[in-house]
Order: structure tokens, then C-alpha cells, then sequence
């Protein structure tokens, strides 16, 4: 099977650390997240993608000019104007010449679904779409699907209140459609494929859902981001992986726990780093404190600094025994 992967965000909710990259590109532990993507789908036989992208596109084909990834062919399909979720998948299944089922996954989510049984759940219900879902305690920020016993979804709830909500079970972002969903999509306008094309479906009785109970998170926020990395570290998706690159410089002397730190960062004597994440080439002097907080590429936190809930852009300067709570340097316009 082939798949669209959307990558096509702003990733303003991730700002600064996404001022010069697509959040797909930032690296979640080892490697970027696109690659934790793809590798997922190439484990369920996904061989064939093709990235939805309008935010950046240059990130991802100058760092896969050969057109693979985590094993992957990657077909770039590059939106001409914002087309929205509907609009993009469409554009970009035309653009690869889709024109059997296929797959769609948000290339912001991580998640260890079992994509190979989604596909079997759609298979036996002869479905024209289906959602994976995931139960969340507060389902307000999502779309919320209740479903039949069969599976088959009774409405689509974009963003309910939370106390109107009718099920805890929301739209996972990894969808299986059949090309007959892509003529449900205009081509002149942007097209919301949760508020316009999944109740389209409904109403004719062609849109199913899968409920799993597996890893899922959404990496849109530095506080997620940051938690998808700790997850791994924790060995909450399999093994225990370690968080200190082999050519970061890490002294003796400083307490570096559940964090991050990538190649060529130093993290000097007494500093500590907790639940943090240090990037490539950046400097955390000496006493300082960084604490639930992203450090980005090549960024130095001088001696003595403070960090908590803060997120620090690449090459940004934190002066010698500043206290920072909650901010964003630079401050996201």
C-alpha cells in the first residue's frame, strides 16, 4: 500500500523552535520525527510514501535528495496554496497518481497503531473510509467519533465543549480511504476532510472507526514534544533508549536525568538538565538549571541561568544567572 503523510503545517504552536524547519524535522531523540514516521509505517509494509507539504518543503528533500527515507520511496507533493486536510490529501494523491486505497497519517503524531489491523478492520467492513481512534480524557481539542457496534461512525464532532462531548474516543489522525473519498473533494478550495468530508460520509453510511488501546501522542505543543522523548527514554514504546548522544559533552559533576542532549552539546560542571531537551551544538554553562524546557540547535544558556517551561530558539543567547519561567526566546510574534 502507498500512504499520504501530511507535513504541510506551520507548526506555530511550536514556535521558535519551528521558524526555520517544519516540526517534522525537528529530532525526536536520535533522528528527525519524519523518520520515526515512516519507519512505523514501514513496519506494517508501507513502502511507498508521499509527503503532503506546503510550510519549508526544501527541509525535507535537502535532507532526502535521493527520495528515500527510514527505508521508505518518498514522492514530494508540494501544495501551490494552503488546501486545508481534505484539499492537501487530494492534491497530493494526484500529484503521485493514487489511485487505489491508501493510507493518510499526520506526520506530527507518534504512535505504535496497529496499522495492519486498521487495514483488515476496513477490509471486512468494505468501508469507503475508516478513522483509528484513541481515547483521551479531555476530547475537546480533537473530533470526537462515536461509533455502532460494527464500528461504523454515527457522527463526526469537530472540537466539542468538553461537557457536550459524546464519546471519549477522538480521531487519531490515521485514516484508510478508498479512492471513491477523493471525488468528495472539491478542487477549486480548501476542504476540511473533518468538517466537510468525514459527515459527508457519514450521512451515506460509508465511514467506520477502530478503537485501539496503543501509544499515541500529538507532538504540536514543546510540552508534548518533549514528553514523546521522555516516552522513549521511560521505555514506554519498547526498550529504554538512552537520551546522551556519544559526541555530546556532558561533565562529571552535573545531574542530567530523563533529558535529551545531542551531538556536540555541552552541558558544563554542576548544571543540571531534567525532562529537557538539549539540541546539537548547544552550550548549558556552568550552575546553570534547565528544567522541562527545549534548548535548541546551537543556543547557549550561560552560568548560573534558570530555565523551566521555556523554550530557547537556535542560536539564542541566554545571559549568565537569568531566572526564565514560561518564555519563549524569541517570542513567537
Amino acid at each position: 500500500m502507498r500512504a499520504v503523510v501530511l507535513v504541510g503545517g506551520f507548526g506555530t504552536r511550536l514556535r521558535p523552535l519551528t521558524l526555520t524547519r517544519p516540526k517534522q524535522m525537528l529530532p525526536i531523540v536520535d533522528r528527525p520525527m519524519i523518520e520515526h514516521v515512516l519507519g512505523h509505517l514501514a513496519g506494517h509494509g508501507i513502502d511507498d510514501v508521499v509527503l503532503s507539504m506546503g510550510y519549508r518543503p526544501d527541509a525535507f528533500r535537502d535532507a532526502y535528495p535521493s527520495g528515500t527515507c527510514a527505508g521508505v520511496a518518498v514522492h514530494y507533493a508540494i501544495e501551490p496554496e494552503p488546501l486545508d486536510t481534505a484539499g492537501a490529501i487530494r492534491f497530493a494523491a494526484a500529484d503521485a497518481g493514487i489511485a487505489e486505497r491508501f493510507v493518510v497519517v499526520n506526520g506530527d503524531v507518534l504512535t505504535d497503531l496497529d496499522l495492519t489491523a486498521l487495514v483488515a478492520f476496513h477490509e471486512e467492513r468494505g468501508a469507503e473510509g475508516t478513522i483509528a481512534l484513541h481515547k483521551v480524557e479531555d476530547p475537546s481539542a480533537f473530533g470526537v467519533v462515536p461509533t455502532d457496534a460494527n464500528g461504523r461512525v454515527d457522527a463526526f464532532v469537530e472540537k466539542p465543549p468538553r461537557h457536550e462531548a459524546p464519546t471519549d474516543l477522538i480521531n487519531a489522525g490515521t485514516y484508510v480511504l478508498e479512492p471513491a473519498a477523493l471525488g468528495r473533494i472539491a478542487t477549486d478550495r480548501r476542504v476540511s476532510i473533518e468538517r466537510e468530508v468525514f459527515p459527508a460520509m457519514v450521512a451515506d453510511g460509508v465511514l467506520y472507526a477502530m478503537a485501539g488501546d496503543t501509544y499515541w501522542i500529538d507532538t504540536g505543543t514543546p510540552a508534548l514534544y518533549v514528553q514523546a522523548q521522555l516516552d522513549l527514554l521511560d521505555g514506554l514504546r519498547g526498550e529504554p533508549v538512552g537520551g546522551v548522544h556519544a559526541e555530546a559533552s556532558v561533565d562529571v559533576t552535573a545531574d542530567v536525568s530523563r533529558a535529551v542532549v545531542g551531538p556536540g552539546a555541552v552541558v558544563g560542571d554542576g548544571a543540571v538538565v531534567h525532562e529537557s531537551v538539549v539540541m546539537a551544538g548547544a552550550r548549558i554553562g556552568a550552575g546553570a538549571r534547565v528544567e522541562r524546557s527545549v534548548v535548541a540547535f546551537g543556543a547557549t544558556v550561560g552560568e548560573g541561568a534558570e530555565l523551566d517551561d521555556c523554550v530557547i530558539g537556535d542560536g539564542e543567547d541566554v545571559p549568565p544567572g537569568t531566572p526564565l519561567h514560561g518564555v519563549r526566546q524569541p517570542a513567537p510574534e
